[in-house]
């Protein structure tokens, strides 16, 4: 366990470091921490935060820097969060697609670093159908789920369907199947299908076909935004591989989603550093994650990538409020 001062020695040189991004020194340590020890007392306590693996000197310095360990012991034991100096933009409450954009947008922007939205997984329950006549035996389906989210799928069809026989195809779908599965609707039709005459039953079948497609997707999906902001951030840009592993885990999004998914069983702000989640085992980013809802249940999780050396206190402010702010959104559009 730490006394007291080494606790506020640690917490000078965390907040330090953070701010300035160069080692810190005994002399400068002294002045951050504004107590009245002598350098070689703080040389001391240094030696005893590196020997537990709090701090570590750089090779080309003699002063030290958080590890991933330290900074783990300032977020949980240290760090405080002012919640009333900060202020976003609200979301409108438009297309699902839309708000997870903008999103991931509002984070990057604001934090400056990487936004990342997990997108809901879709459900394959419809709320409305409708076709469009694009040419001769080609029509445009129109699903749209209970959220409000639209699929649009081609159908290419063996006769042609004139208007009225797009509009009654679709009144009959709507009015008899809305709020089932698409699964459900497939297996109805198969044995209603006397009851429905041959050519408008085979324009259902084939919509219901691509409908269970496009709506009983597995895939989750992310977005991501502001990827180029970590080439201002000097502890990537000075060091090229660093930058392209970084790229690498935003280009392949599987680490990502994953861990994504862990956050989302959990209530809150949950904060990865340096790869301790051992989802995304990267020493030099940090992740501060948040899930959000829909009506009281938990549908996906975002969050804000960076260095870890970042100023956490203010990413948990920018997660925390960007969440209640897609929650909100997707809540009150529907």
């Amino acid at each position: 366990m730490l006394d007291d001062r080494a606790k506020l020695l640690l917490k000078a040189l965390v907040e330090r470091y953070i701010a300035d991004g160069q080692p810190i020194g005994s002399r400068t340590l002294s002045r951050a921490s504004g107590l009245e020890l002598s350098p070689a007392t703080i040389r001391n306590v240094m030696s005893d935060l590196e020997e537990l693996g709090l701090i570590v000197s750089p090779h080309t310095s003699a002063g030290r820097i958080p590890t991933a360990k330290g900074y783990r012991l300032f977020v949980d034991t240290m760090l405080t969060v002012q919640r009333d100096d900060f202020h976003a933009p609200a979301l409108p409450a438009e297309q699902p697609q839309k708000v997870i954009a903008n999103a991931a947008h509002l984070l990057s922007s604001l934090s400056h670093f990487v936004g990342v939205v997990m997108v809901p997984k879709r459900t394959s329950v419809f709320r409305q159908i409708e076709f469009v006549r694009l040419s001769e035996k080609r029509f445009l389906v129109i699903i749209v789920s209970p959220e409000g989210d639209v699929q649009n799928r081609v159908i290419f069809t063996e006769v042609d369907y004139t208007s009225s026989q797009l509009v009654e195809a679709a009144n009959f779908l709507n009015a008899n199947y809305a709020g089932l599965a698409m699964e459900q609707v497939r297996e109805r039709l198969k044995g209603e299908v006397e009851l429905l005459r041959g050519e408008v039953a085979a324009l259902m079948q084939a919509a219901v076909n691509v409908g269970t497609e496009a709506m009983q997707s597995d895939e989750a999906d992310v977005v991501i935004s502001g990827e180029r902001n970590l080439l201002a951030v000097s502890d990537f840009s000075s060091d090229m591989d660093h930058l392209r592993r970084a790229f690498d885990l935003f280009e392949q999004k599987t680490q990502i989603l994953r861990l994504l998914d862990i956050s989302s069983q959990a209530e809150g702000v949950r904060i990865y550093i340096g790869g301790e989640s051992h989802v995304v085992p990267f020493e030099e980013l940090s992740i501060v994650s948040a899930p959000y809802e829909v009506d009281g249940k938990i549908v996906g999780t975002l969050g804000v990538i960076g260095p870890t050396r970042m100023h956490y206190d203010k990413m948990i402010q920018i997660v925390d409020i960007t969440s209640k702010l897609v929650t909100n959104a997707l809540s009150h559009r529907r």
